[in-house]
């Protein structure tokens, strides 16, 4: 089993590149008949744009413009266009009408559904756009405005086909789908209920071979084209109908494989469900058609990444930097994989190109990805709060305000995570879980993680008092079931780390909602209340850096394990591949939060102590490689920096005992790896930065009593590393203090941390119950 506290934690590229990101593009290479009419103008529309009187003559041209970018499936030249005719003329109903089917087109979709608004409140005698503005309502979940709308739609042209398959697909939601099968029944040529039955079958819980059959038949009798299934499908990926979207799509590209966008559009779908085999084929076949079709090359860097398979991560997104230079979300993939790998040419100049493109564009990135990378706390609460408008939830799926607390019963409290397993989360957390008070508490765990029958995953099963398992429900149903636990306080482990469901979190299904220990930041997001740090880490005078109301505890955010085991068995430091003497410099962190800075500080220190050797996690085979190289370029042999394979916890817990001094990173610190390093008895030499992530080391150092091992510039930290290599009897000194500390400190008291993080949940929940905000807490 490898030795989990040294995996990265990580979002993938998938979640790099959302919903409304390149990768999804239109499948037709013109406009499409999405909703009622998109993209298609009749002669009386295009005769409504022109007002040539004063000021207007401009508006009407530029509304001609966009009307003829429209009709070429170019949706982003033609809003902006429509956007330019509309701030001379707001008051053109057509043009507002236009101007919504292309933001709905390229995803902005509330932006739409306020165009519609306007347009039809200008001439409520319009058919098509009281129609349109239905389907978008009903595609946000707002299903009694959705209805209202196409009633109207309805009163005025009775039969219009877009409008009475909108109030069948209502229907067939509220639990019946009759109306649905007499609409198409009756309508044979109406294709929007073709549509609609088919997913109405896979929502109330058919099968999608069934739907298949429906849309099939309506394209044979022409009622639909494999283009508008796709559409429909990418649709109903944004409106959180991954079932529907699937089948949709799959039956879309069968019946029209020469659309590559069909292709690519279900393989982001299959990478969002981690399903990488079909991810990939998919993929594969969007670039037979099109091989230079960014969406797919995006999702398949997506997919090596995933699979840590990182020179060919950057072979596909370097060809989508060929195609499109200032692509961030490929920019920033690459220098990912770049990072994983410490191949670093120009690195700093990309990061930094990077920070300003994304402040530019307010492109939706993972936000973790950019924890390592030398950024502001302002990029990270921006890019966390570009990242949470994008979670993806239906409307009616948001639950109501939760019901008063019951102050007769114990306080509630749910972890939601899935790394309940031999995991650096659950190795930290485990003895927490076990030590909350049962009588002030109720815990519960929602797990959506997977069993590896490990004696950690019987272990942190056993901690609850209740372990709900809900990997195989939805979100609706998952967030639906915490409610009816009656859970007061939902504390999220993961944050934006890989395999977080935020959607849950989302929806709302506890009155008080907590960021904790997975995510090194702020979640940027209306649905979190609180970030749960320390001094250190979330300094008060940093409030601004965060969207939740921060908890300070009193020594450390972290908490630890008092019963991590330490392998009896210590292997030589042959068997370690370490010379049989010298300094034993350490850094057990994943090689992606090594930067040339400081590698270049570590070198240094090996030319200065003699015989010393550098001990390093082997992440991968490119990343030592490329470290061997870099190291020969500052004249250090090679052969003195040792790589660190996987082991179990203990075991590598044991190896420590090798290490004399442990190195940081900057920006983004050792966090369990500093951990365990503390517990082995490593003195640890860090930096602080700015940000969570690059604090996370002090923290620790200040609860385990060595703040003096703390510095704030690389230049001292490298001054604290030599000098202590040259001092045995201080270093001696210090690796006494540690082993003291494991009964004495801090950091290690399991005891005294949840205490403190209970007391912290006390005043978070009397602050619900007496109906107040949520505001900073101090333990």
């Amino acid at each position: 089993m490898p030795q989990a506290a040294l995996r990265p934690r990580q979002t993938s590229l998938k979640q790099v590149t959302g919903p409304t990101s390149a990768h999804w593009n239109h499948p037709g290479g013109t406009a499409r008949r999405a909703v009622s009419m998109e993209g298609n103008m009749g002669k009386g529309q295009r005769a409504a744009f022109g007002q040539p009187d004063g000021g207007r003559l401009k508006s009407a041209k530029d509304a001609l413009r966009a009307g003829t970018l429209h009709q070429a499936g170019d949706h982003k030249g033609a809003a902006q266009l429509y956007a330019a005719s509309l701030k001379r003329d707001p008051k053109n109903p057509i043009v507002q009408h236009m101007y919504a089917l292309c933001l709905r087109q390229i995803g902005r979709i509330p932006e739409a559904v306020a165009a519609l608004r306007i347009s039809t409140a200008l001439d409520p005698r319009n058919v098509e756009a009281l129609a349109d503005y239905g389907s978008l309502l009903l595609q946000m979940g707002d299903r009694a405005a959705a209805r209202e709308a196409f009633e109207k739609a309805l009163a005025l042209r009775p039969n219009h086909p877009v409008a009475k398959a909108g109030i069948a697909r209502l229907s067939a939601v509220d639990g019946s789908l009759d109306d649905l099968l007499r609409t198409v029944a009756e309508q044979p040529g109406n294709g929007q209920a073709a549509l609609a039955l088919g997913c109405a079958i896979i929502s109330s819980g058919g099968e999608p071979d069934d739907a298949a059959k429906v849309w099939v038949e309506a394209v044979q009798r022409g009622a639909l084209t494999p283009e508008d299934i796709g559409i429909e499908g990418v649709n109903a990926y944004r409106g959180g109908r991954d079932r529907e979207a699937l089948a949709l799509l799959k039956i879309a590209a069968t019946l029209k494989p020469t659309v590559a966008a069909l292709h690519a559009n279900l393989g982001m779908i299959l990478l969002e469900k981690r399903r990488h085999a079909e991810a990939m084929e998919a993929l594969g076949e969007a670039l037979k058609v099109d091989p230079n079709h960014v969406g797919a090359l995006l999702n398949l860097g997506s997919v090596c990444l995933d699979r840590k398979a990182y020179p060919e991560a950057l072979a596909y997104l370097n060809r989508v930097l060929k195609i499109e230079p200032d692509n961030v979300v490929a920019r920033l993939g690459a220098a990912n994989a770049s990072r994983q790998i410490c191949q670093w040419r120009n690195v700093e100049q990309e990061e930094a190109a990077i920070a300003k493109l994304l402040a530019q564009s307010a492109t939706r990135t993972g936000p973790f990805l950019l924890l390592s990378s030398h950024m502001t706390p302002k990029d990270h609460l921006r890019a966390a709060r570009v990242w949470a408008q994008g979670v993806r939830v239906e409307r009616d799926d948001k639950l109501p305000p939760a019901p008063p607390a019951d102050p007769s019963r114990r306080i509630r409290i749910g972890y939601l995570s899935n790394d309940y397993y031999n995991h650096a989360t659950t190795f930290l957390a485990v003895e927490m879980f076990e030590r909350h008070d049962r009588e002030k508490f109720e815990i519960f765990a929602y797990s959506h993680s997977p069993d590896d029958k490990s004696d950690m995953r019987r272990r942190v099963v056993s901690a609850f008092d209740h372990f709900v398992e809900i990997e195989r429900m939805s979100n609706p149903e998952a967030a639906r079931r915490i409610r009816a636990d009656g859970i007061d306080i939902l504390v999220d482990l993961k944050g934006y780390t890989q395999g977080a469901r935020s959607e849950i979190m989302a929806l709302r299904p506890a009155p008080v909602q907590v960021n904790f220990l997975g995510y090194p930041g702020s979640m940027g997001a209306d649905f979190i209340d609180y970030v749960v740090g320390d001094r250190f880490v979330t300094p008060l005078s940093a409030a601004a850096d965060y969207d939740e109301k921060i908890v300070q505890l009193p020594h450390c955010y972290q908490p630890n394990d008092r019963h991590r085991r330490i392998s009896e068995t210590l292997p030589s430091r042959a068997a370690c591949g370490l010379p049989e003497s010298g300094f034993v410099f350490c850094c057990f962190n994943n090689t992606y939060k090594i930067t040339p800075a400081v590698f270049s500080v570590w070198m240094r220190l090996l030319d200065e102590v003699p015989d010393s050797v550098l001990w390093l996690y082997e992440a991968n085979a490119a990343a030592r490689d490329n470290l061997a190289y870099e190291a020969a370029k500052f004249g250090i042999e090679p052969d003195r920096i040792i790589f660190a394979p996987n082991a179990l916890l203990a075991d590598h817990l044991a190896r420590h005992a090798h290490a004399d001094l442990f190195l940081d990173t900057l920006p983004y610190n050792a966090h369990t790896t500093a951990s365990d390093a503390l517990w082995a008895g490593v003195p640890i030499v860090t930096c602080a930065g700015e940000t969570f992530a690059a604090r996370v080391a002090a923290s620790l150092l200040d609860a385990v009593g060595m703040p003096e091992l703390i510095t704030t510039s690389l230049a001292d930290y490298e001054a604290l590393a030599l000098a202590l290599a040259r001092d045995p009897e201080r270093l001696a000194g210090l690796k006494a203090r540690l082993v003291e500390a494991r009964a004495t400190a801090p950091l290690f008291d399991s005891e005294k941390f949840t205490r403190d993080i209970e007391a912290a949940y006390q005043r978070m929940h009397a602050l619900r119950s007496a109906g107040k905000v949520p505001e900073p807490i101090v333990v």
